[in-house]
């Protein structure tokens, strides 16, 4: 018992002095204007706040956000495979499917994926 509790406290003092000299050896000795002003994706950080862009980037953003989630969901539905109704299973999937399909029908109908 004390062979384990001497070593986690070994190994914690480890990662303490190991974050410690990390900390210290990273440190910049020299600041230059550029580096340290900040960039925000092409924008001018000192210009006005209230600058318009375009609804677009925003809406693909959301619609890459959108359907990266639903690509998420399918992985445990694979999972679950060899534990499910096979009937039960493949219901839940095609119509799982369906909705992603139709949202997508959706979008490119009225225009959301056009860049023109």
């Amino acid at each position: 018992m004390k062979l384990i509790f001497y070593t986690l406290m070994m190994i914690m003092m480890i990662t303490i002095i190991m974050m410690t000299l990390s900390m210290v050896l990273s440190k910049k000795t020299f600041y230059e204007l550029e580096k340290n002003s900040p960039f925000e994706c092409g924008f001018d950080p000192k210009g006005s706040p209230r600058m318009s862009f375009s609804i677009r980037f925003f809406l693909i953003a959301v619609i890459f956000l959108i359907f990266d989630v639903e690509v998420t969901l399918m992985l445990p539905m694979i999972m679950t495979l060899t534990i499910s109704n096979m009937k039960i299973w493949l219901f839940m999937v095609s119509y799982f499917i369906l909705i992603l399909l139709l949202g997508l029908y959706y979008e490119w109908k009225f225009g959301a994926l056009n860049w023109i």
